[in-house]
């Protein structure tokens, strides 16, 4: 009878597991809490500067196939 309560007092509980799943969640929310912004501008900019880069070589290969025509008067 000893052994069973001794047993039953080291063993986890699911309240013990949720409570050390939810403090860990929310180390990882204020973590990612505390970075989304950071992250946001930086998509924002790579987002930009990958549109001028596709704007430029499109400028640039449509530059090249154009072609000139010289009007001549006599």
């Amino acid at each position: 009878m000893s052994t069973d309560s001794a047993s039953r007092a080291s063993s986890i509980t699911r309240e013990d597991l949720e409570s050390g799943f939810r403090s860990f969640q929310g180390e990882v929310m204020d973590r990612v809490e505390d970075r989304r912004q950071t992250l946001i501008s930086i998509a924002a900019g790579a987002g930009m500067l990958l549109m001028i880069i596709v704007f430029v070589l499109g400028r640039r290969s449509g530059r090249k196939k154009t072609t000139l025509v010289e009007v001549r008067r006599y």
